[in-house]
């Protein structure tokens, strides 16, 4: 497994730098005439961001407390409510479809380095609860825990993108949330492209993470004699 806590400083250096090469590309739009128009993947970048903070608090709290104590548990439902945020910005790609064909090019360059950056943010997020999952629960509960929490993430991306809920609508208008999503719930044939877009975005953050995992674990082996 990475050392964490020796490895933070460059890694938290890297991430700050790509982040603002994204910002980078976004002024430079601005320059390009389109002003406003793409804040939000400002506002998509900031809100993936805290996940990976959430995740760095979570871990300080379980060296002194027990994981189920209120402060552990608080840290990791604030963790899970925000970390489709991280994922949600592939969903900005859509967004091309109004671009001019003389623009398209480096739109499409600037989404895909907001995109890129959302992702890195969320899996070493994740990364970082997974090692905490493993050391407390077999290899199946821990595969299936991870499971459930990208189906969670991937259930939220729809949320997001077709009925436009966000994360801060839990706390101001949790009734209207909680009616949408029971109603799926309980009759999810009933609702084909929530079931199409769960899926489909199930199996790429999900097969993504695999292949980062089993990157890093690669990496970090030491080499054979």
């Amino acid at each position: 497994m990475v050392d964490v806590k020796r490895e933070w400083p460059y890694l938290s250096g890297t991430l700050i730098f790509s982040s603002l090469v994204s910002v980078g590309l976004y002024a430079g739009g601005i320059t390009r005439g389109f002003g406003s128009t793409y804040t939000y993947l400002i506002g998509n970048l900031l809100l993936a961001w805290l996940p990976l903070l959430l995740a760095r608090l979570l871990l300080r709290l379980l060296r002194h407390r027990p994981w189920s104590g209120w402060q552990g548990v608080a840290a990791t439902v604030l963790w899970l409510v925000f970390l489709p945020n991280s994922f949600y910005i592939v969903t900005d790609y859509i967004h091309l479809q109004d671009v001019p064909d003389n623009e398209i090019l480096y739109v499409a360059v600037m989404i895909t380095s907001f995109v890129l950056n959302g992702l890195i943010l969320g899996y070493i997020s994740l990364y970082l609860m997974h090692t905490e999952l493993r050391r407390r629960l077999n290899s199946l509960q821990t595969r299936l825990t991870l499971a459930a929490i990208l189906l969670a993430c991937s259930f939220a991306i729809y949320l997001g993108r077709y009925l436009r809920w966000n994360t801060w609508d839990v706390v101001l208008d949790p009734a209207g949330v909680l009616f949408d999503v029971s109603n799926r719930l309980i009759s999810p044939w009933s609702y084909p492209r929530m079931m199409l877009t769960t899926s489909v975005f199930f199996i790429l953050l999900t097969s993504m993470y695999l292949v980062m995992y089993n990157v890093v674990r690669t990496l970090r082996m030491p080499p054979r004699p």
